[in-house]
Formats: C-alpha cells, structure tokens, sequence
C-alpha cells in the first residue's frame, strides 16, 4: 500500500468515526485528534518497554495494532491540516538522507 493509500483509506475511517462522535457526543472530534494521537503513541512507548521487561503488562501483543493506529492518526492529521501525508512522510526522509550525507 503507498503512503497516499494509506492516507485515503485513513480518511475514509476517521469519516465514519466523526459520525459516530456526532451521535454520542453532539459533535465532531478535531483538536481532540491530536491528543489521542499522542495518548495512542505513549502506549506503544509503554508496549515497548513491556516486551523489554522494563514496564508491566500483559498486553504485548498489541503493539503492531498501536503501532499501525498511530500511522492511521498521523495520517489523518496531515490530511486534516491540509497536509499530504504521503508527501509529509517523503520530506522529512528526503531531508533526512541529504542531512546524514553532509556528514
């Protein structure tokens, strides 16, 4: 899958949670976004250091899971900032690779 697709089918997802937030909640998640983006990737810090034995917890087995919803979060919140994920993601690899052969 390419990092568009990957935007695009993220979308379509956060769609029908934004419905289902207008049902339960009266309105629409958008700042809020932002922080379960950041509580989601705590948690795969945590998971980390649960399978390194550094943090208790039995629930290991989720970090592929948290770790793909954080990729789905920061894809949505690229496109919601009018931002393309894909080109976000390929920028910073760009200037990444450029600042490392300067070295």
């Amino acid at each position: 899958m390419t990092l568009q697709e990957t935007a695009e089918k993220s979308m379509k997802i956060r769609n029908i949670y934004h419905r289902l937030e207008k049902e339960i909640h009266g309105k629409e998640w958008n700042t809020e976004d932002a922080l379960a983006f950041l509580t989601d990737a705590a948690l795969v810090g945590r998971l980390i250091m649960a399978k390194e034995g550094r943090w208790p917890s039995s629930e290991e087995s989720m970090l592929p899971s948290k770790i793909g919803e954080c990729v789905w979060w920061l894809a949505v919140l690229a496109e919601e900032n009018g931002l393309s994920f894909a080109d976000c993601v390929e920028t910073f690899l760009k200037e990444k690779e450029e600042f490392l052969k300067q070295e």
